[in-house]
């Protein structure tokens, strides 16, 4: 299940025109005049690895060249709260994969496509420090020329980085690009630090604008949401009171509520599917024990107990094999005999 970073960065960088608004703030000013932006689209898939899914989202985009040459903009937004030293590798590994699909879909080419790579950082750290380059994750000779000679031999990659935690409130609020994107940006940069609830106040204006706009109901639902969920009870308190200060309040309260709703509804998903795996464990128990009865092999109080509050069910499916060619308890569960 996605989280509220996932959530919250996919719909407001999702969309061409505010991811628009963060790829120009992010990419060299070359690479930005250089782009026709009217052919900005988002490209479907993922090249993060599974693993990481809850500490990143990435987004991954097409667009051409004023000369008419292919782009593509991978954009990966770190939601981790400590820096990876590693993520100059790991980002590499991303960009190969890209170009490994990106030849499976157009065998005829010869050539490769340029891939910008994007990094997005707002984790609790306050600057990320990690290398931006393959050859800095590489044991080269410390003396300059040797270290030269060497440097030519190994990979040279290096990702593009946005660092909000090492930006200013004033800087972000003065991007250029939508309400929602730069209310978004505050929100990323301080969602998880105790500056939050005192700061809101000061966003009013933009939370202002984002409803103003024609899709500013659903915007504003999405930001609220969030800062919710991230935030703390005094961050809670604060954007309550924002909110009654942009919207009328049977609308700050139907937000308020349908937050506390889908919080509700979310425990009971959890609830419901720990109760079926909890469900299935119990009943694959009461096999074993089924199985071992009918065999005639004696089960004692300890063993008994044991196998009933077992809620491993690949541990349960393990003793349920081996109590159908049991023919004492030993054989089934190895470290406990009668």
């Amino acid at each position: 299940m996605s989280g509220p970073h996932d959530l919250f960065v996919r719909y407001t960088f999702g969309h061409p025109e505010r991811a628009e608004a963060e790829l120009r703030a992010a990419l060299p000013s070359h690479v930005v005049s250089e782009v026709d932006w009217q052919t900005l689209r988002q490209e479907q898939g993922s090249v993060v690895d599974p693993e990481l899914r809850k500490t990143e989202s990435d987004l991954l985009f097409s667009a051409r060249l004023r000369t008419g040459r292919p782009l593509l903009l991978y954009v990966l937004l770190e939601h981790q709260s400590s820096v990876d030293g590693w993520m100059a590798l790991r980002m590499l590994r991303y960009v190969v994969r890209l170009m490994e699909l990106w030849r499976q879909e157009h065998p005829e080419s010869t050539r490769l496509p340029v891939i910008l790579p994007l990094v997005m950082y707002h984790g609790t750290e306050r600057a990320w420090t990690a290398p931006r380059r393959v050859e800095e994750l590489i044991d080269l000779p410390e003396e300059e020329e040797e270290r030269e000679r060497w440097q030519a031999l190994v990979p040279r990659f290096e990702y593009l980085l946005d660092d909000l935690t090492a930006e200013r409130e004033e800087a972000l609020r003065a991007r250029p690009g939508p309400p929602l994107v730069r209310l978004a940006w505050l929100a990323l940069r301080y969602g998880r630090t105790e500056e939050l609830a005192e700061r809101l106040p000061d966003w009013m204006a933009l939370f202002t604008q984002v409803q103003a706009a024609p899709d500013g109901a659903e915007n504003l639902r999405m930001v609220v949401r969030y800062l919710l969920y991230i935030g703390d009870r005094t961050a809670r308190r604060a954007t309550r009171q924002v909110l009654h200060s942009v919207v009328d309040a049977q609308r700050a309260e139907e937000l308020m509520k349908s937050w506390g709703e889908e919080l509700i509804e979310r425990g009971m998903r959890r609830g419901l599917a720990r109760g079926r795996a909890e469900g299935r464990a119990e009943g694959r128990a009461e096999d074993v024990l089924r199985i071992l009865a009918a065999r005639g092999v004696h089960v004692g109080d300890e063993a008994r107990q044991r196998i009933l509050t077992c809620m491993d069910v690949a541990t349960l499916d393990r003793w349920f094999d081996r109590a159908l060619k049991a023919s004492t308890l030993a054989d089934v569960l190895d470290d406990l005999t009668q």
